[in-house]
């Protein structure tokens, strides 16, 4: 009996380290793909989206065995409410995620400091447009994550290109707006460079939007016993 609780709680050392890991790559490259391009607005959002969905895609690969690669507290919250994730777990994970935005961001820091701005997400539109956006790719990529991470009839090998397809798509849509999508995203920025502008859109919203695209999956899915009849 000893032995399987000492298993069980190493599996979940390394699941919490592993989600660590996966969130730290994904803000450190988001995060510097940003502040390397601020000079240009163009260059910025594609390379920032093409960096942001490469990662994405290798880091699930990568890790998404082992962890699942939440990578988002909103997400790992919201697997908990859809019963995808048991909520025992939530809190270390969200403890994992935000220590490695924070972590990252100030490994980035110091390499680039005087840029470090760049990497802050503020809305460049208004309050309504930057909700209404946000709003709208979250719950796309939600939306996306839950048909495939929950769904066992959705071809799970390709999550990873999936979701960093989707990212991507994202970014480039309404990166020019906004496009965080993910509160650790811009949590460990603030704090770097103590710019808390703006931060409640990005802090509160993620959690409403994720929720609802995961909720929206889990309404629409079909279940098992009705996924071979035909429509009359």
């Amino acid at each position: 009996m000893r032995a399987h609780v000492y298993v069980r709680a190493c599996v979940r050392k390394k699941k919490v380290v592993v989600e660590f890991i996966a969130t730290f790559i994904i803000i450190f490259a988001a995060t510097a793909a940003t502040i390397l391009n601020h000079n240009s607005e163009t260059l910025k959002t594609r390379n920032c989206a093409t960096t942001a969905g490469l990662t994405v895609m290798v880091v699930i690969f990568a890790t998404g065995h082992i962890s699942e690669a939440h990578i988002n507290p909103a997400v790992t919250f919201s697997f908990a409410v859809v019963k995808h994730f048991p909520w025992k777990h939530v809190s270390i994970y969200i403890g994992a995620q935000v220590l490695a935005s924070v972590c990252a961001v100030f490994s980035l820091k110091g390499v680039y400091h005087p840029f470090m701005n760049g990497g802050v997400t503020v809305p460049s539109g208004g309050y309504r447009q930057s909700f209404a956006l946000e709003f709208i790719i979250t719950i796309n990529l939600m939306f996306i994550v839950t048909a495939i991470a929950t769904d066992t009839r959705s071809v799970g090998k390709l999550v990873g290109i999936a979701v960093g397809g989707t990212m991507m798509l994202n970014i480039l849509t309404v990166g020019y707006i906004t496009g965080s999508m993910n509160l650790v995203r811009t949590l460990g920025p603030a704090i770097a460079t103590n710019n808390y502008k703006d931060i409640w859109i990005y802090m509160i919203y993620p959690v409403i939007q994720t929720l609802a695209g995961a909720c929206i999956y889990t309404a629409v899915k079909l279940p098992k016993e009705c996924e071979n009849k035909v429509f009359n």
